[in-house]
């Protein structure tokens, strides 16, 4: 993964194979502490005592496959920039899913399009609410697709004219913060 709006997707989308119908990503850079803190919380299935064991191996996977490489690789990326992370689930309940990184730290991935990254999760998953907050400091951008879904009527969140309006809101609420949305 080259930066971390990738790892952002693999998660939300592995969330979204648990059944999840509400997801929470958030972003947040305290420069002050020097960390950026990636939360992803969902409502999905949650994972088991054992899973959870289980879940920085490489060579584990709940998807019938050999390998289950995105959390590892996030985990390794966390670490490689003075962070870890934390995984917290309950079978029936969810999953949250926070990544700790030094914000300076010369080996941190840079955040990558997180515009591009939400508008895809919102187009291809138009049934999820999605809640995407970006954090710098004390100043926040947040969006809520339950609340626009609610406020488009009979109009699909993922209806093309839509999706750009969307894409230019979040670009521009990232760009607002004052570090853009691509670094």
């Amino acid at each position: 993964m080259q930066d971390i709006s990738m790892h952002i997707l693999d998660i939300a989308l592995n969330s979204i194979d648990a059944g999840a119908k509400r997801i929470v990503i958030s972003v947040e850079e305290y420069t002050r502490g020097d960390t950026l803190r990636l939360t992803i919380k969902d409502n999905g299935r949650g994972m088991d005592t054992e899973t959870l064991k289980s879940l920085t191996d490489p060579f584990f996977s709940t998807k019938g496959k050999k390998t289950g490489l995105g959390i590892p690789l996030l985990a390794q990326s966390a670490r490689e920039a003075g962070g870890n992370i934390t995984v917290h689930s309950e079978a029936g309940k969810g999953t949250t899913l926070q990544a700790f990184f030094s914000l300076s730290h010369i080996d941190r991935k840079p955040l990558g399009d997180l515009t591009s990254t939400i508008v895809t999760l919102i187009a291809g998953n138009p049934d999820i609410d999605l809640i995407f907050k970006y954090r710098i400091d004390n100043n926040e951008y947040m969006l809520n697709t339950s609340e626009i879904k609610r406020q488009l009527g009979d109009v699909p969140i993922n209806y093309p004219g839509v999706l750009s309006v969307l894409r230019k809101d979040i670009s521009a609420g990232i760009k607002r913060l004052g570090k853009g949305g691509k670094r």
